[in-house]
């Protein structure tokens, strides 16, 4: 994840504002397609994660939007109604989490009570039912992760894990870009807090610091997948574009 740390809220910020100034110059037309995100992060030298933070900036403020299969597109107007600041994103939040979060479960390991084991079970089972039919939140899953921060008995550590998942919501572009997940499936993964979990109930920090890590790391992804949903349902509809074009010609 190179270039998501510290700097990553500037880099992105950075990046936003080089696209707002080239839409503004009309540089990149109304009605027209930015530059791809793979070709923006290779020019300006940052990670991907971070040209979709910038993009899905531009959209909250609404320079640009997204076409459902078809992609991101200049706006002919901005929407005046957007809001200016965005603070933090869901790639460098969730980024936050790993770290802390990861040694935060390591600690739990060696100090997590039965009974606070019986909670996290119970946030599990929570968990897997507000998955079911239509998502409707993430209650269960925060409880769940605010749960192990408890179990390290120190108040400073849940104090940080509390505030980085308030975060998610304070933030415009966080909410849009967790609101774009959701809006293509993705659920808290009850399998992959099972893992956490059994390795907090054999008391193994080494295991839960690992499974804590995985598990935010596959955040992530499925963030960036998520975000990148118009550039593949783009692609997918050029090719089958040129296939019927092909069929076209070969029956002349």
């Amino acid at each position: 994840m190179s270039k998501t740390t510290s700097s990553a809220r500037q880099l992105y910020q950075q990046v936003a504002s080089a696209l707002e100034e080239a839409i503004v110059a009309r540089r990149y037309k109304p009605g027209h397609r930015p530059p791809a995100a793979r070709g923006l992060a290779e020019a300006s030298g940052v990670s991907r994660p971070t040209v979709r933070e910038a993009m899905l900036a531009l959209e909250t403020r609404g320079f640009v939007e997204a076409r459902h299969g078809s992609g991101i597109y200049v706006r002919e107007t901005p929407d005046p109604a957007a809001p200016r600041e965005l603070d933090i994103g869901a790639f460098e939040l969730t980024e936050a989490r790993l770290l802390f979060e990861g040694e935060a479960a390591a600690l739990a390991a060696t100090t997590i009570s039965d009974e606070q084991l019986a909670g996290l079970e119970a946030s599990l089972a929570e968990m897997a039912h507000e998955n079911e039919g239509e998502y409707k939140g993430e209650q269960a899953d925060r409880r769940f992760h605010v749960g192990i921060a408890e179990a390290t008995r120190n108040s400073a550590i849940v104090s940080v894990v509390e505030n980085l998942w308030d975060l998610r919501y304070r933030s415009p572009l966080c909410r849009h870009m967790l609101k774009r997940a959701r809006e293509v499936g993705v659920k808290p993964r009850v399998d992959e807090h099972r893992l956490l979990l059994d390795a907090l109930t054999a008391r193994d920090p080494q295991a839960a610091r690992k499974a804590m890590r995985d598990h935010l790391e596959r955040v992530i992804e499925a963030i960036l997948a998520a975000t990148e949903l118009e550039e593949v349902e783009r692609v997918r509809g050029e090719v089958a574009a040129r296939r019927t074009e092909y069929a076209r010609r070969l029956a002349v």
